[in-house]
């Protein structure tokens, strides 16, 4: 069963970048087929799917974040990377990895919440 762990600082300045770790475990990133994605919620709004990085390491961004964000892995250590730059206090946010296939993210982890001051 695929278990998955947010980490990361739970406050950020405007303008750094923001860095999240998603540690899995249960499941390899690389598995054929699986896929790895970074959800939010902020306060007050709805969940806003952000990228995803699938099993032979691309990458796919929503058209409103490509910009700024970026997800990275490290294969030895299943786990992959948001980075979210030049961050304002609308970034602010639980943050959620997720895993799945086919565009469908079933399993998540706890979310990690993230504040950004001004």
């Amino acid at each position: 069963q695929v278990q998955l762990q947010e980490s990361g600082p739970g406050l950020v300045k405007a303008s750094q970048t923001l860095s999240l770790v998603c540690a899995v475990s249960g499941d390899s990133i690389t598995r054929t087929w699986t896929a790895w994605s970074w959800i939010r919620q902020p306060p007050g709004k709805t969940l806003e799917w952000m990228g995803v990085i699938p099993y032979d390491g691309n990458t796919y961004f929503s058209s409103s974040l490509k910009s700024r964000a970026s997800i990275s892995r490290d294969t030895s250590k299943n786990q992959f990377t948001l980075q979210l730059t030049s961050v304002t206090p609308e970034d602010t946010a639980v943050y959620y990895c997720a895993a799945g296939k086919d565009w469908t993210f079933p399993t998540w982890g706890q979310g990690t919440q993230v504040t950004v001051s001004s």
